[in-house]
């Protein structure tokens, strides 16, 4: 079977093609600028890059160019859209309902907008992502794999928030955690990496990126993360602000006059590494002034990398203990410098670094060294072919 796998952000479409019988990637592609007059499609297969610009108004005009792209003769992927078994779709959040990948229904998309309060920059993108495939491709089964689902395993003490208990109640305000997706796949390859049952197995895999969050797994399951009731939530990132003293938020509100919108704007776009740094919102940028001295780059770089050892060290209460630390993400994966300034912190708990065996970007590999008492590795993640996976297991027998 042929799985086509969708994630759609507020203005592009990120897809796969996935053949499940031997899991091999066919095609990877990004559908840039939807809405917009110079629409963008890029898309890599076997190792070539191709880019079309194409204009697309809509999700529905995208989902049709990719599908057409798909059965194009030039690129020998598939002759008729009967060859695609299912479709898979990326939901960010699933609310307290799913714990677990679904089939899509009329209810479960009644539900997804029910969590659209939750997520208001993600769920409707995924919703239309839906509703164009759904008309596009008819009777397709299509599944939604959520963000949201594999911390649903949070016991309560991870998860409730030390406000009024009514809220919780009446809105169900608590912590939900993200990139589930990512953290799921990263701490089933290390088990098979270290060719260990992860049930025997307590990890902490740093999900660094644009948008980051560290988990907590023990014997598989989610027990703690860092992203709360939204993705701002948590360690600092690109241009998130991460945990901070709630009280500043009504008090830069009184002194700027700003409205809630604006609060918002400023916590999820202009803080983070590019608020403290005012370089860029890239890391590959801030990195560069971090290496000829700038002092507000520095301090970004620097504080970030002490608030990601701090979590690290703190989940090992829940976790009580530790066996090994993932990095996966773009940062994570290929920020060789930051992995080091990382682990600098941890070196007095006996976690050491090497310094040669660290110099990978974008592998699987170890980077620890022989008498670390903690293995570090890193391990490359791959939410679509979770996504893949979820989804074949879900429709192979409809």
């Amino acid at each position: 079977m042929k799985v086509l796998v969708l994630n759609c952000g507020s203005s592009s479409l990120k897809f796969q093609l996935i053949d499940m019988e031997n899991e091999e990637r066919m095609i990877k592609g990004n559908y840039e600028r939807i809405g917009g007059k110079r629409s963008c499609l890029r898309f890599n297969i076997k190792g070539e890059k191709y880019e079309i610009e194409k204009a697309a108004r809509s999700y529905e005009e995208a989902i049709k160019t990719v599908l057409k792209l798909l059965q194009d003769p030039k690129y020998s992927l598939i002759s008729t859209l009967e060859e695609i078994g299912a479709v898979g779709h990326r939901i960010v959040h699933g609310g307290e309902k799913y714990n677990k990948s679904v089939l899509i229904t009329d209810e479960v998309i009644d539900e997804i907008k029910k969590c659209i309060p939750l997520a208001p920059l993600h769920n409707p993108e995924g919703l239309a992502g839906i509703k164009a495939t759904r008309k596009v491709m008819k009777d397709k089964p299509m599944v939604a794999v959520f963000d949201t689902a594999f911390h649903q395993s949070l016991p309560p003490t991870a998860y409730i928030y030390q406000i009024p208990y009514k809220y919780y109640e009446k809105y169900k305000i608590r912590k939900y955690g993200f990139h589930g997706t990512s953290h799921m796949y990263v701490s089933n390859r290390i088990a098979q990496i270290l060719n260990k049952d992860i049930k025997d197995l307590k990890i902490i895999n740093c999900h660094l990126g644009q948008g980051a969050s560290i988990c907590a797994i023990d014997s598989g399951k989610s027990v703690d993360t860092t992203m709360g009731l939204t993705p701002t939530a948590g360690i600092p990132m690109a241009t998130r602000s991460g945990d901070i003293d709630p009280a500043i938020i009504p008090y830069i509100m009184n002194l700027e006059n700003l409205d809630t919108n604006e609060i918002e704007v400023m916590l999820n776009k202009n803080s983070g590494a590019w608020g403290v740094s005012g370089v860029s919102e890239d890391y590959r940028d801030i990195e560069k002034e971090y290496k000829q001295g700038d002092e507000r780059s520095i301090l970004a770089l620097d504080t970030q990398a002490y608030k990601i050892a701090q979590t690290i060290v703190s989940y090992m209460v829940p976790l009580q203990g530790l066996d090994v630390i993932t990095f996966s993400g773009g940062v994570g994966e290929k920020g060789i410098e930051a992995r080091e300034r990382i682990c600098k912190y941890l070196e007095f708990l006996g976690i050491k670094l090497d310094k040669n065996r660290n110099n990978v970007r974008a592998c699987e590999a170890l980077i620890s060294s022989d008498d670390s008492k903690v293995k570090l590795y890193v391990v490359p993640t791959n939410e679509e072919l979770m996504i893949a996976r979820d989804t074949y297991e879900i429709v192979k027998n409809i």
